[in-house]
């Protein structure tokens, strides 16, 4: 199965402090497990080592780069994908609702994923199954 794996769930894995550490650990030790193929894409990858770096340090960031990284399959976003999730997200007009999210959306329909690993209602509210 091909999991697409979002900022939140990222960074509950990483802050032991996160309200959603527990699952996000119980569910991403499982992942890593089962064979699937972990997908993200690079302003996920963006995203998450800025927050990493703002809110625990350096060491956090390279802990996901030495640790997480390798184990993903990241996908780039090109200038279609971009035009596409920012026209979404102006005509969603909702200042809670993320340019990355957005990315996220139009890159797992264009790929045909279906599941998530994220702690993000805006994906559920998208149609996506949502591991959490």
């Amino acid at each position: 199965m091909n999991i697409f794996i979002d900022t939140s769930a990222f960074f509950a894995v990483l802050d032991k402090r996160d309200r959603n550490h527990s699952a996000a650990d119980r569910i991403w030790q499982r992942i890593i497990t089962t064979g699937d193929v972990l997908l993200s894409h690079n302003y996920v990858l963006v995203e998450i080592s800025a927050l990493l770096q703002h809110r625990l340090g350096l060491e956090a960031v390279r802990t996901f780069e030495e640790d997480f990284v390798p184990l993903l399959n990241v996908l780039w976003i090109e200038e279609q994908t971009h035009r596409s999730a920012v026209s979404a997200l102006l005509a969603a007009s909702r200042r809670s609702l993320s340019l990355v999210d957005c990315a996220s959306f139009e890159v797992m329909r264009a790929a045909g994923i279906r599941t998530a690993f994220v702690f993000d209602s805006d994906f559920k509210a998208q149609g996506f199954e949502v591991l959490a």
